[in-house]
């Protein structure tokens, strides 16, 4: 069964809203795109951070093991993405909802 923090970031993708929170005790604000579960069954989340504390560099994308996610809040604003993918995402490798597939294709 899905965690708090899995729903949160759920619903931030099905409505484009970004998060605002703290991972590993640092601020971050993210737009998430894909979550799911890793290969180890863990709850993730691949996200592009766009501003907050990070021990690399900011913008970026991240993925966060939702466990470690904490002081999760759900806010309007401009939608955040990265630029062009290098490489095919490894982060989630079972997927419940990608903003890309299930979200934005519908429209």
């Amino acid at each position: 069964m899905a965690g708090t923090a899995y729903a949160l970031f759920r619903t931030a993708i099905s409505t484009e809203h970004q998060i605002v929170c703290s991972y590993d005790g640092k601020p971050r604000e993210l737009c998430p795109h894909i979550i799911g579960r890793n290969k180890s069954g863990e709850e993730v989340v691949l996200a592009w951070q766009f501003a907050g504390e990070s021990s690399g560099e900011v913008p970026q994308w991240r993925c966060l093991r939702l466990a470690n996610v904490s002081d999760i809040s759900l806010r309007k604003g401009r939608w955040h993405e990265g630029g062009s993918h290098r490489s095919a995402q490894t982060c989630v490798s079972e997927i419940d909802l990608d903003i890309n597939i299930h979200v934005r294709k519908r429209r």
